[in-house]
């Protein structure tokens, strides 16, 4: 059995690339779901570290899998990945171009505070603040939305590919499999050894099953990583805010 996965809530993006496809990680949803999609795709915690000594002892054959980069791998997984960056492009454009006006309007402040009087200044003060009003809501609109579908993809392609796992693991006489998606201590695994690892396998097998044709070449696979943080550790929005000017005192 394995686990239903769906995108992080606090997944980010930088300005050069959005949504970029490299940033795409995956968490564990929430145990509580109802469907019988996910109810197949849940899987216990890791057991203790004495039911693995046990396992161990008893000869079970223990293997692990990457469930995140197998979904990303897939042909399947980067096909619809890279078309949801590609439907996204206008709104990174859109929230780009925000951005620059935003901080045009912060450098026109920082310029020109102390040729201003103080009515022109609070009407610039006021329009740049309720610009980034606007662009904060826009960017968590687009990054709740975007995120959103992300995890509807990566769902979809796990709900397929369970079975397939199931059968393999069944076929070749494993008897625990371990999720690699997380690192350390976030994760189960301390340490395994490629000769452990059977997402390859997964993936080519996976491949066959869905008839989904590999890439063009040259095209990469995205990789899965954990979303960077702002100097302020938290979140970066999907573009990096102007840097805020400090409007004169009235």
């Amino acid at each position: 059995m394995i686990k239903k996965f769906v995108i992080k809530k606090s997944a980010c993006v930088t300005v050069a690339v959005v949504f970029g496809l490299s940033l795409f990680a995956l968490a564990q949803a929430d145990a509580a779901a109802s469907s019988p999609a996910a109810a197949a795709a849940t899987t216990p915690n890791a057991p203790s570290a004495a039911a693995a000594a046990a396992a161990k002892t008893n000869g079970t054959k223990i293997g692990t899998l990457n469930v995140e980069q197998a979904i990303f791998a897939s042909n399947e997984g980067r096909r619809d990945f890279e078309a949801l960056a590609k439907k996204f492009e206008p709104k990174q454009n859109e929230l780009k171009g925000l951005a620059d006006e935003i901080d045009g309007l912060k450098k026109q402040l920082s310029a020109q505070q102390d040729k201003l009087n103080e009515e022109s200044r609070d009407k610039l003060v006021k329009q740049i603040e309720a610009k980034q009003k606007s662009f904060d809501r826009a960017t968590q609109d687009a990054q709740e939305d975007f995120t959103n579908q992300q995890g509807e993809i990566g769902n979809k392609i796990l709900t397929k590919m369970a079975p397939l796992i199931q059968k393999y693991v069944a076929d070749n006489g494993y008897g625990l499999i371990f999720d690699t998606s997380q690192a350390w201590p976030r994760g189960p695994v301390m340490v395994s050894g490629p000769a452990m690892d059977i997402t390859l396998p997964i993936v080519e097998a996976y491949n066959v099953q869905s008839g989904v044709a590999a890439p063009a070449a040259g095209s990469v696979a995205p990789k899965p990583a954990r979303p960077a943080t702002s100097p302020a550790s938290k979140p970066a929005a999907p573009v990096t805010k102007p840097p805020a000017s400090t409007p004169p005192k009235q």
